[in-house]
């Protein structure tokens, strides 16, 4: 790959990112009950064609962070230092055509009366900062590709991520995806269309939730089965893979795992 279109890419990728999380935070706050207006599509067909955008964001994206996937991918000629930025155009592709596609509904689903809809609003605020602050933590340039493309750039060796129990991290494993649960839960006025993107983003994050776990795994082995071990993976979540799983149940899984392979 030439430096100058390396280095094109990677600006690119990050200009893309900007232009998505705006259009992704109107998207995510909802409609004014005087906005609310129906596709020219009937109700059933309006609601299909949301559940089917609603899983081209889900499934992509856990599905590209699989390491046998990125090994693949790899091999197929997409350099290491620019499969963060790739990753990351993948996402925002499919976030905009979900965003720039989607078939609003005007039934309401619920809606929060005064005083409490400027608390919801107030909590999709929240969420928000939580987010940037969780990602923040965990690394912001690895979820954009930031880190190692900006390494590639300078000419500099790929770095290794290592994974730091500090802030949120000391107290739940996923709060980026306890984050994004605020994100589409929270809004004052809630059409059939949003119930039908909460219903598929919720089931998206538990299970991306658990992938998760496996790939930290996959990548730090015994440092993150004590760190699965001793936090959960969501508050008051006390059994199953998203509470705090014991080194025994871990092991059986792993051996489990390798029988599978073999």
């Amino acid at each position: 790959m030439s430096r100058f279109f390396g280095i094109t890419f990677g600006l690119a990728t990050h200009v893309l990112f900007a232009f998505t999380v705006w259009h992704l935070f109107w998207f995510l706050k909802g409609p004014l009950p005087d906005d609310l207006r129906a596709a020219p599509l009937g109700l059933g067909a309006a609601l299909g064609v949301d559940t089917l955008l609603s899983l081209v964001f889900a499934v992509p994206h856990s599905v590209f962070l699989l390491p046998s996937v990125r090994r693949r991918l790899v091999s197929a000629g997409i350099p290491s230092p620019f499969y963060g930025c790739f990753y990351c155009v993948v996402t925002c592709a499919v976030l905009l055509l979900t965003i720039f596609c989607w078939q609003p509904t005007s039934v309401v689903a619920w809606r929060w009366p005064a005083p409490f809809d400027g608390v919801v609003s107030a909590a999709f605020a929240a969420s928000w900062a939580a987010l940037f602050y969780s990602l923040y933590i965990t690394g912001l340039g690895w979820q954009t590709g930031w880190t190692p493309w900006w390494h590639w750039a300078r000419g500099l060796p790929q770095p290794k991520r290592v994974f730091v129990e500090r802030g949120a991290y000391r107290f739940l494993r996923h709060p980026v995806y306890l984050s994004f649960l605020g994100l589409i839960w929270f809004a004052p006025l809630v059409t059939l269309d949003r119930v039908v993107l909460i219903a598929v983003w919720s089931t998206y994050i538990f299970v991306g939730s658990a992938l998760k776990d496996g790939r930290l795994v996959h990548f730090m082995g015994d440092t993150y089965r004590d760190y699965q071990a001793r936090v959960p993976g969501y508050p008051g979540v006390g059994f199953g893979p998203l509470g705090r799983v014991p080194p025994r149940l871990m092991a059986d899984r792993d051996a489990i795992g390798a029988a599978s392979r073999s």
